[in-house]
């Protein structure tokens, strides 16, 4: 996709970055009832996007339109665009199991299968149809790696998942969205659940992971956007606020309601 301005009077340097997803005159409805309103946003490539907002504004149901989750329960209905190098993903021809696996997410809570760590890891090759030992081997570690579990884990790989500390769980579960080479990761509130340790081994982790996938992160922690997030988007009752650099968002906002949540006087 070729290099895109970003909207919304942005800093200079935007224009030097490459635009991964566009979200276009989106919106989404729970049967009848709209959570989502004419949302307009543009995701930079190896770059860590935050959406933030109070509870109930529409962060999570819109990260979880990038992959099509909401598919899974009837009655949900999207209206709009969301490209995906220029391809809209929800267009008929588009298969959402494909969509999921190019687009890996990782929840509030570590879900890993009730399998062996090495299994956890594998379960999205195998669904692709890859049963070539080796390269399943070679991936499973690379993608351990990648998420810095390896050295944790490489001699117990036969172990249960369950038997993982809670970090070491949520990192299995990024090295599982990992195998399958997304194009994008998609983060609800990843350290919701975890002790302040492990938070930081998960931001530490997000910042690396930068320079392999291009990162959508919901986050209820101001500090935890301030820290790990290039851009930053504010929401509120299903609409986007404002979107900019994440520097200009916490210094500087131009919305009087932006600069109120971020300085903690509502949410």
């Amino acid at each position: 996709m070729e290099d895109q301005s970003i909207d919304k009077k942005p800093d200079q340097t935007f224009r030097k970055i490459k635009v991964k997803a566009v979200v276009k005159d989106f919106s989404f409805y729970y049967g009848s009832a709209q959570a989502l309103k004419n949302i307009n946003l543009k995701v930079a490539e190896n770059r860590a996007t935050a959406l933030i907002g109070p509870s109930g504004c529409g962060k999570t149901t819109l990260l979880r339109c990038f992959n099509r989750m909401h598919d899974l329960y009837a009655g949900n209905r999207y209206d709009g665009e969301i490209l995906i190098e220029k391809q809209n993903i929800f267009d008929r021809s588009v298969d959402p199991i494909e969509v999921r696996m190019r687009i890996g997410m990782v929840f509030q809570k570590p879900n890993p299968f009730p399998k062996s760590i090495f299994e956890n890891v594998a379960y999205g090759l195998r669904v692709r149809g890859c049963r070539n030992k080796q390269i399943i081997s070679q991936k499973v570690e690379q993608s351990l790696r990648d998420a810095a579990l390896w050295n944790e884990v490489k001699d117990r790989l036969h172990d249960l998942a369950f038997n993982l500390s809670g970090g070491q769980q949520q990192r299995l579960c990024i090295a599982r969205a990992l195998a399958t080479d997304p194009e994008m990761l998609l983060f609800d509130e990843p350290t919701s659940a975890l002790d302040p340790i492990a938070t930081a081994s998960i931001e530490e982790l997000v910042v690396q992971l930068k320079n392999k996938v291009t990162v959508l992160i919901v986050t209820h922690n101001m500090q935890q956007a301030a820290r790990i997030s290039d851009f930053t988007a504010f929401m509120y009752l299903g609409e986007l606020v404002e979107f900019n650099n994440t520097k200009v968002i916490f210094n500087s906002a131009s919305k009087k309601q932006t600069q109120e949540y971020v300085s903690g006087k509502f949410g």
